[in-house]
């Protein structure tokens, strides 16, 4: 099982080290709201994986490319209007203003269907992770556990961390925060265009 625990430890590491639409999205909701509103959102992965890991597993390497390409196209069309929200904030910028009120459960939901409809989760899954949950879950259930134990128990303090670093930068001033919340807009807008690239023209 330890094997299994380790691997799952530095595979966590490394999905919340790589630069993706998912933690773009972090990034911008916590130059928005503020880290404290925002660091509930790093659950997501726990609402939103449990179907992708199941898909990925029995069903996403058989799937024909068309469902694929539509995939990609759902998944670049949410992204793009999460860039036009962030754009509006971007453009709307007044450091005297209040952050906007948000429920905790509102900010997990929404941060957990970014997720779902980024192609990234899909994957890891498929070609990374996957294969290794498969191989340890049939030597023996404890091992695939203790590969998804140390995946979430990694992932999500990542995810944390990455929003308590970037609410920290945002305290160094207003016009700091509104070039960080520029470039996240542009980056999940360049995400978003990527993903529809891949829906409508690649394969």
């Amino acid at each position: 099982m330890w094997i299994y625990l380790f691997q799952g430890i530095g595979y966590g590491l490394a999905a919340a080290s790589q630069p993706g639409p998912f933690q773009t999205y972090l990034i911008s909701q916590t130059l928005t709201r503020g880290w404290k509103r925002t660091l509930p959102a790093a659950l997501a992965p726990l609402v939103s994986d449990g179907p992708i890991i199941l898909i990925c597993v029995l069903v996403l390497s058989q799937v024909p490319a068309w469902l694929e390409k539509i995939l990609y196209i759902a998944g670049g069309l949410f992204i793009l209007y999460l860039a036009y929200g962030t754009y509006n904030s971007w453009k709307n910028f007044d450091s005297h203003l209040p952050a906007v009120e948000t429920g905790t459960q509102q900010s997990i939901l929404k941060a957990a269907l970014m997720n779902a409809l980024s192609p990234g989760p899909y994957i890891f899954w498929t070609l990374v992770t996957g294969p290794i949950l498969l191989k340890g879950w049939r030597e023996t259930p404890v091992n695939g556990i203790g590969f998804l134990l140390g995946f979430y128990v990694t992932l999500i303090p990542s995810l944390a961390a990455i929003i308590l670093i970037f609410g920290t930068a945002a305290k160094l001033g207003p016009k700091f925060n509104r070039i960080l919340l520029g470039i996240s807009a542009i980056a999940l807008f360049c995400f978003g265009l990527y993903q529809l690239w891949l829906g409508f023209f690649y394969g």
